[in-house]
């Protein structure tokens, strides 16, 4: 049974036995719901206004979730699997999207770790409208370890958990369960690539030209090998998160790419 939340409203439901924390975003009609994966620090209110924007252009609903060990979902209580990406793709999200009522294939709005879950989800054979990718990964660049490894250096003198503790429940958590897992021996070889030729909605990929966590070999591979349709935008100046700093272009070139599925 579809739920029935007011819009704005914040809510909770079950998923792979967690409590995870959701927001639906009403539209003004009904259609192809929009299904916003967070990255790996992400929650949903650190999309900011993002999945507002898009909504509000697009006219079509949209469901925002934070992750388990993230936002205001259960805390993380384990090191994460290397395997991680994969078990939200194929257990946690089907249950999230079964439990807030989305009946129909959604078009995966995913940033980072969630555009990678997106992939593995649309790859595995799971029915879905269209992706878009901001920032994906598809497989481990040295840069991305650089900057990671970079960031968890720092964090016990930083100021970040007291700052990550006004979005996260467990914000040591949190970003030790993300740094540490993507920094572990067992995460070099992790790649999804296996996934891509099964993909054959239309792609949006979105990528900032000053990317500090990924390259554009990362949409390549992603181009090179997915069987639909592919538009990529590349921000210039932006680093990893151009839905934020370039948030009005970036909406509209979404917005622009549902209005143009059919």
């Amino acid at each position: 049974m579809p739920v029935t939340i007011p819009e704005g409203s914040l809510a909770y439901c079950r998923a792979a036995g967690r409590r995870l924390h959701f927001e639906v975003i009403r539209a003004h009609r009904s259609g192809t719901p929009l299904v916003f994966l967070h990255e790996g620090l992400g929650s949903v209110e650190l999309w900011r206004g993002f999945p507002h924007a898009v909504v509000t252009a697009t006219g079509r609903p949209g469901l925002v979730y934070s992750r388990y060990g993230n936002g205001w979902s259960d805390p993380l209580t384990e090191a994460r699997p290397a395997r991680y990406m994969h078990d939200e793709a194929l257990g946690a999200l089907p249950e999230v999207l079964a439990a807030t009522g989305v009946t129909r294939p959604p078009v995966l709005v995913g940033h980072s770790d969630g555009a990678s879950i997106a992939a593995v989800y649309a790859g595995a054979g799971n029915p879905v409208a269209g992706l878009v990718l901001i920032a994906p990964h598809v497989f481990v660049e040295p840069e991305t370890v650089a900057a990671i490894g970079a960031i968890r250096d720092g964090f016990a003198r930083s100021d970040m958990a007291a700052r990550m503790a006004r979005y996260h429940v467990a914000p040591e958590a949190t970003f030790y369960g993300w740094a540490d897992v993507w920094l572990s021996d067992d995460f070099r070889s992790w790649n999804i690539e296996e996934y891509l030729p099964a993909i054959g909605c239309p792609i949006l990929l979105v990528q900032g030209t000053e990317d500090e966590y990924g390259t554009g070999a990362q949409l390549d591979a992603i181009e090179g090998t997915v069987t639909g349709r592919v538009r990529r935008v590349m921000v210039d100046g932006a680093g990893h998160f151009p839905h934020l700093s370039d948030g009005d272009p970036v909406a509209a070139a979404v917005a622009d790419f549902i209005g143009e599925m059919r």
